[in-house]
């Protein structure tokens, strides 16, 4: 009886550290959403108040004439479905081949891949910002995804799922006569289903919160993102706070969703890809 009360009040009590977590990490979100329905007068009195005296939603409509939100939504949803495809695409192909192909140098060029995880991604803005100018692409969307199109984070998540699966997988579809890619297209692929899944939802998320690249190679409001353009809001004497609120708001709610669709296969995927290394 001792020990099932024991074990009882250390249930309720990682619940209640749970739900104190929840609470946390939610609190933010609702602040936004209270903030977003109150006026700019209410939202500058001191002390604040929670919750609004006057609900108000104006704000959402002021963001739709404020700023060219539908363009800027429509840049970055095509922004991060060009990083996120290209991702999956060429991170997945070298993932294979420094997995499961043996070939001269492999170990040392893997390494040198990592490396790069060790370079601030600042430092590459000038050199990719001369490049993107080259080409002719300032100001334009294709700017906003193709320097993000490949990355070693996202090699070496995909290397450890393909590490993780059975040679014999593998050995059986050679002796059927399947090459290389048929194999890894039709019988490796399909199985890391979760890790492409994991690398989907990061490579979705960074790429629709990017903020510096937008800001340096698109300067057009009209061709930047929704993260860049937030930011004009912002004023040099006066912010307008529900404006802003309810412009993040909106912004979030497709990364939220994405999230939520595909939660089950990231949770899947850091158990899976950390079970062999």
């Amino acid at each position: 009886m001792a020990d099932r009360r024991r074990l009882d009040m250390g249930s309720v009590a990682t619940h209640l550290v749970l739900s104190f977590g929840a609470v946390v990490m939610v609190f933010p979100f609702l602040w936004q959403a209270l903030t977003a329905l109150k006026s700019l007068a209410e939202v500058s009195r001191v002390p604040p108040t929670f919750l609004p005296d006057d609900w108000n939603g104006a704000s959402f409509d002021e963001v739709f004439t404020a700023l060219p939100f539908r363009e800027m939504l429509t840049n970055s949803v095509l922004a991060t479905a060009g990083r996120t495809a290209g991702q999956l695409v060429f991170c997945s192909l070298a993932a294979y081949a420094f997995a499961r192909l043996r070939f001269r140098g492999r170990d040392l060029l893997f390494g040198l891949f990592l490396s790069v995880l060790m370079v601030p991604s600042s430092l590459l803005v000038l050199p990719q910002y001369d490049i993107i100018q080259q080409f002719g692409l300032l100001n334009s969307t294709p700017a906003l995804f193709l320097p993000g199109m490949f990355s070693a984070f996202g090699t070496f998540l995909l290397r450890q799922a393909f590490l993780a699966l059975p040679k014999e997988l593998e050995e059986a579809a050679r002796i059927d006569g399947a090459g290389s890619f048929r194999i890894f297209w039709s019988i490796m692929l399909p199985l890391i289903r979760p890790a492409l899944a994991a690398l989907a939802v990061i490579t979705a998320m960074t790429a629709w919160n990017d903020l510096l690249w937008p800001l340096v190679v698109n300067t057009d409001p009209e061709t930047m993102p929704i993260s860049a353009g937030l930011t004009s809001l912002k004023g040099q004497y006066e912010t307008n706070y529900p404006v802003m609120m309810a412009g993040s708001l909106i912004a979030s709610l497709p990364m939220l969703l994405v999230y939520v669709l595909l939660q089950r296969h990231f949770v899947q995927s850091v158990a899976f890809s950390g079970s062999k290394g």
